[in-house]
């Protein structure tokens, strides 16, 4: 009884807190940030990085933060700063969402949203390094999100101090370079341009990932290998529903979910981020645009089969 009281003390302050965070939002700003580290002397970074952590458990913008650290500490010293007050936020948010919900939310939880936790588990730190070079979901939100799920604590700490380094980075060095402007700093031109390309290098990351993450194609020899050895995956099919049922016909295990309406439909998948997915069509060119829309939904297993339909009706396999 009193860890229900606890917990709901403790859900009551986080939630008054984000309340008061974000109401009085416009209040918090480079000035005033800079003020409390000035006041605090040698101890600045070690109060910076105690602020960071606490806007991050209320939703305070991180950009204004991870600026601010750049122009008060530099591009050395404002990265560390700034990843490990991000860092320190992130774990005490993961922390908070799995002592006030975790438990609850694997008793009541099934069905889709069960299968989708548990492929997250299974992709474990690999899953928390996509989506801090991938940022799918807002910081903040995504921390406690993957505070529910079963997700080990280390693994998430390390990977995420690890793959936010980028961002963080690119980020300070920004707001280095604003506070050199606004100062007269020297040779503005070519910091710049070091701003810009580092910029550019963080925006071209998901990218870059998704080449990583993609699976080399398959023919339909070897999909019909997999499917006669009875391994599991999901063959899904993106034409049209017409030419699904068109004179090509489709393979018997195939669910349609057409170019169109793939990211709407997604959740028709059992969402399963480890479970192998073979993408058909008639030809390639619209499987490859459904393999990166997977992939940057952190599936970890796509394979376009090569000749889609075209190849497996050459060969004579059966279809429906």
């Amino acid at each position: 009884m009193k860890a229900k009281w606890i917990r709901i003390a403790l859900f009551l302050l986080l939630a008054a807190g984000i309340a008061l965070a974000i109401n009085y939002r416009e209040l918090f700003n480079a000035e005033l940030l800079e003020n409390w580290v000035k006041e605090a002397g040698s101890a600045g970074p070690i109060i910076y990085i105690l602020i960071y952590a606490v806007g991050t458990l209320f939703f305070l913008p991180g950009s204004v933060l991870t600026l601010t650290g750049g122009a008060l500490f530099g591009p050395v010293m404002g990265t560390f700063v700034n990843l490990t007050g991000a860092t320190l936020g992130a774990l005490g948010s993961f922390l908070i969402a799995r002592y006030l919900a975790h438990d609850w939310v694997v008793k009541k939880t099934g069905g889709r949203i069960k299968t989708l936790m548990d492929g997250v588990e299974k992709e474990g730190w690999r899953f928390v390094a996509f989506v801090r070079l991938v940022p799918l979901f807002p910081f903040n939100l995504l921390n406690y999100a993957l505070g529910l799920t079963g997700i080990k604590l280390i693994h998430y700490v390390v990977a995420s101090y690890i793959f936010m380094l980028p961002g963080a980075i690119a980020y300070t060095y920004l707001g280095y370079v604003g506070r050199e402007a606004i100062g007269g700093g020297g040779d503005l031109i070519h910091k710049g341009m070091l701003a810009l390309g580092l910029l550019a290098l963080v925006a071209f990351l998901p990218r870059l990932i998704g080449q990583l993450r993609k699976k080399p194609m398959i023919s339909v020899t070897e999909l019909k290998i997999i499917i006669d050895s009875g391994d599991d995956l999901h063959i899904v099919d993106v034409r049209t529903a017409e030419d699904f049922v068109g004179k090509m016909g489709s393979i018997s295990q195939a669910i349609n979910l057409p170019l169109e309406e793939f990211e709407q439909r997604l959740p028709e998948l059992d969402e399963d981020l480890e479970k192998t997915i073979a993408l058909v069509c008639t030809t390639d060119r619209r499987s490859e645009k459904a393999a990166k829309i997977l992939t940057s939904h952190g599936f970890a297993d796509v394979h376009v089969v090569k000749g889609g339909m075209t190849d497996w009706n050459a060969n004579g396999y059966p279809v429906e």
